[in-house]
């Protein structure tokens, strides 16, 4: 086809800009080292000092994620050290493609670790964007029942 473009990137992240109009069949992340790398991030966050640690389910209910991991720091620093903290300890353990975003100094610090995605985020921010409550498990209830 002439005159088409292809859009760069993995067929998961074109799935994910593509947004929710197709169904995407992917097989989920294994689960032993899925475990591994949460306990990685979890831990290198707690000891960075964040706050009000939050672990998301994503499986089969996004199509870029298995897992997304949500944490508040008190300052940009505090936040940038953590996702240097995180990216290092990550690439330790045999994780080498992990992308930053805002690490220079924002509200908001997003980690991709391919099937785990780390948002790091100021308390404002974070109450802010909510997406704990945009992805969070009591959204799971299918309409009928909600309105019992």
């Amino acid at each position: 086809m002439a005159g088409t473009t292809k859009a760069p990137g993995t067929p998961r992240k074109k799935a994910a800009v593509a947004g929710p109009g197709k169904a995407v069949n992917r097989e989920p992340a294994e689960i032993s080292l899925l475990e591994k790398y949460l306990a990685i991030i979890t831990e290198s966050i707690a000891d960075d000092k964040g706050e009000d640690i939050v672990v998301l389910d994503l499986t089969g209910r996004a199509a870029f994620a298995d897992r997304m991991v949500v944490a508040t720091g008190l300052a940009d620093r505090q936040i940038s050290a953590m996702a240097t903290h995180i990216e290092r300890k990550l690439g330790e353990a045999g994780l080498k493609r992990v992308l930053i975003e805002g690490a220079n100094g924002s509200d908001w610090v997003l980690i991709d670790a391919g099937d785990i995605v780390i948002h790091l985020f100021k308390p404002e921010a974070r109450a802010l964007y909510g997406l704990e409550r945009m992805w969070g498990a009591d959204l799971d209830v299918p309409p009928a029942e909600a309105e019992v």
